[in-house]
């Protein structure tokens, strides 16, 4: 897939697309990298103008620390330099609380939120269960040991999805970042996400997996709190759906761009 040209982002955002059609921007989630979404890339690019690009501790930027405002940096400049100014975004668990909170602080630049396995609220009862599943995190990935069983589990978690082999391939070889699990935790656990999303005007779609039960539990809450969403849900598949079902949650994807999202003029 092509990537933008000059020195500087060659290795940092990734976009494929006609200059003048729709744009989305995928924001991927812990451990994992932009790679993540190439399915949905590869596909909508006939019609779309598709950019990703890596979070703090992911891919090229794996000697940083994830932390959401050189995140919200990161997707501001992907928005800035590969599209005219705004674009759908979709993000996927830590990517879709990423993508809620650009689009609380900047809703004219997102024509619409496709928000996947971040329908829970760090609030609460859940900033406790973030807190201690990050400090979980963090004690397991210590040791060389815990990290490597962990890269090994993605590796073979991937390899066991109905991916193109070249897909399949471009995800290992990015690398599987799950120390990201334990430095994310304490940065989104207190917020409340579902307040920043009601602040967004514009449309939003829930997707989740059926086997995501934390995430189902709090997606009717979640789309109640948004002023103009809906809920799908994928029928047999967990929190990781874009990869399980790669060819359904792309037809969901397109489906909302072309029936929610206004046409560019």
């Amino acid at each position: 897939m092509p990537i933008l040209g000059d020195g500087r982002d060659r290795d940092r955002i990734d976009v494929d697309g006609p200059t003048d059609a729709q744009a989305i921007v995928f924001v991927h989630g812990a451990m994992f990298t932009r790679t993540m979404w190439l399915p949905q890339r590869r596909v909508l690019a006939d019609e779309f103008r598709v950019a990703a690009f890596d979070l703090p501790g992911h891919g090229v930027y794996a000697d940083e620390s994830f932390r959401m405002e050189p995140a919200i940096d990161r997707l501001a400049e992907t928005i800035e330099t590969a599209t005219d100014g705004s674009a759908v975004l979709v993000g996927l668990s830590l990517g879709g609380y990423v993508a809620t909170e650009y689009a609380s602080r900047h809703p004219e630049a997102v024509d619409g939120l496709v928000l996947t396995g971040s329908s829970a609220n760090p609030v609460r009862g859940m900033e406790l269960a973030t807190r201690a599943n990050g400090a979980l995190a963090r004690l397991l990935t210590r040791p060389d040991v815990g990290k490597r069983a962990v890269e090994r589990l993605a590796t073979r978690w991937v390899r066991n999805r109905d991916l193109e082999p070249d897909v399949e391939r471009a995800i290992i070889e990015a690398g599987f970042y799950p120390k990201q699990f334990g430095d994310a935790g304490p940065d989104v656990a207190g917020v409340d996400f579902r307040e920043k999303l009601s602040t967004y005007p514009g449309p939003t779609l829930i997707i989740n997996g059926e086997n995501d039960k934390i995430m189902r539990r709090g997606e009717r809450a979640h789309a109640a709190a948004a002023q103009d969403a809906r809920i799908e849900v994928l029928e047999g598949v967990g929190h990781i759906c874009n990869l399980h079902r790669p060819e359904t949650y792309t037809a969901r994807i397109r489906n909302f761009m072309r029936q929610r999202v206004a046409p560019r003029r």
